[in-house]
């Protein structure tokens, strides 16, 4: 039986605002309810207002298969809504495509086969979500430019996000698909014209800008009205958080391998030879050799240590149900050997099935899962096997567990090899939670003032 909807005063300001808006993105925590929100607004478009037919969700695939789906099915006020979901392969999506519904749901990796599809008929259209906007931060992107070509068809724009970005140069492609390049400039050049000037260069190659005095506060200011942040902290009594780590020793030969690849940047070993030609490929060689095994040039797996494996093992003798996050191909391997009663995360099945109970451990790339999934239901503890540099998943992540309708205390255990760069991407992760905390900040929406009907 569908619950009935209630709700929050926050979510009444973000349907409000998508109702208000032609385009408006919602920067809301994890767990505060963007899709019910998103759901109930649509509702209300279609047979309230009648400014909307045809909705197109684009979002990561996980959350294109079920997320949407079982939301829709949750409250009675969305039942009567129809959903297609263009997944699969060519002839499923172009069924798909085909069939009459008000919902129409693509994964973001499908986003130029769609614009190509629709280059005859482009008003299909007329509302476009965004789940996720993050995913089109990048201005060079495939899927950015193929969406912004068809931008002006649609009537109405919605972008969903929790994590807008690390680097305030992650905001410029998201607020153009909302508003044509108004507020922040119709280019990325004019807008790093306007607000920023070259930090890291080599003659006149630049490769990376920094926000020029008072750039930020200003930026913040000409999006303020289309975009509106929302903290869990503020609007949720979530349960306790404990953030754990464990120190990982390696072992003086796995140390030995370790420092010596750091320092030479080249490892001869007897199973192979592993090279490291620039600093980005040798942090990925450390990370991998801190977990526990390395790939080699024939991308052969060569194992360092075991010690992450022992110390998960430990973990799990709790008996409470964990949810596991590698990093890397050979740590789901070396994971799935160890721990034959594991299950990776692949299907909507796995998901209902680790709500059910009937998991007790879980693993799964934060990449693949770190969007939109309701994992909450059975499970508190987490184990990040493997360390990775984007706060943005690393956030997302953990609110696969840590949000709204978790009743238990949330256990978040980071295995951080002693002396590696595991500790170098601590720190990172950290350091980078200040700099968006100041974004989110910025753009906070003015609910208090919604609350007692002031503008």
């Amino acid at each position: 039986m569908a619950d009935v909807f209630k709700p929050h005063s926050y979510q009444e300001f973000a349907i409000k605002k998508i109702l208000e808006l032609p385009a408006v993105a919602l920067f809301l925590d994890m767990g505060l309810g963007k899709t019910a929100c998103s759901l109930i607004a649509i509702t209300h478009l279609l047979w309230d207002y009648f400014s909307v037919s045809k909705v197109l969700i684009i979002a990561p695939k996980k959350v294109a298969e079920s997320t949407w789906d079982s939301e829709i099915k949750k409250w009675d006020i969305t039942q009567q809504l129809k959903i297609s979901k263009i997944l699969g392969t060519a002839s499923e999506r172009q069924r798909a495509l085909a069939a009459e519904a008000d919902i129409y749901i693509i994964n973001r990796d499908n986003v130029v086969w769609l614009m190509e599809q629709l280059h005859w008929r482009p008003k299909m259209f007329n509302m476009l979500i965004l789940d996720e906007s993050s995913s089109f931060k990048n201005h060079q992107a495939k899927r950015f430019k193929a969406l912004r070509k068809v931008r002006p068809y649609f009537e109405k724009v919605l972008e969903l996000t929790g994590t807008p970005g690390d680097k305030l140069m992650d905001l410029w492609a998201q607020i153009y698909l909302l508003d044509g390049g108004k507020r922040l400039g119709r280019t990325i050049t004019e807008y790093r014209n306007r607000w920023f000037v070259p930090d890291k260069s080599n003659g006149y190659v630049v490769y990376s800008y920094k926000p020029k005095p008072g750039a930020e506060q200003e930026i913040y200011a000409a999006i303020s009205d289309i975009t509106f942040s929302m903290s869990a902290d503020d609007w949720l009594e979530l349960p306790e958080r404990i953030d754990n780590v464990i120190s990982i020793d390696m072992g003086t030969g796995a140390r030995a391998r370790y420092k010596e690849l750091e320092r030479l940047l080249v490892l001869e070993l007897p199973e192979g030879d592993v090279t490291a030609a620039t600093a980005a490929t040798l942090s990925n060689k450390l990370l991998q050799m801190a977990n526990g095994a390395v790939y080699d040039e024939n991308k052969g797996v060569i194992d360092i240590h075991d010690e992450k494996l022992a110390a998960l093992k430990e973990i799990t003798e709790s008996g409470n149900p964990i949810l596991v996050f590698y990093a890397y191909r050979h740590d789901r391997d070396r994971l799935l050997k160890w721990f034959n009663y594991a299950r990776e995360l692949k299907t909507p099945e796995d998901v209902n099935d680790w709500n059910a109970g009937k998991i007790k451990m879980l693993i799964t790339h934060p990449a693949s899962a770190g969007y939109g999934l309701n994992l909450q239901a059975v499970g508190n503890t987490i184990v990040w096997f493997g360390l990775t540099w984007s706060l943005e998943q690393y956030k997302q992540a953990n609110a696969r567990l840590y949000r709204q309708g978790q009743q238990q205390t949330v256990i978040i255990h980071h295995l951080v090899t002693k002396g590696t760069m595991d500790e170098q991407v601590m720190a990172a992760l950290a350091h980078k939670d200040a700099s968006q905390a100041e974004l989110l900040a910025a753009v906070k929406a003015r609910v208090e003032q919604y609350r007692t009907g002031a503008e």
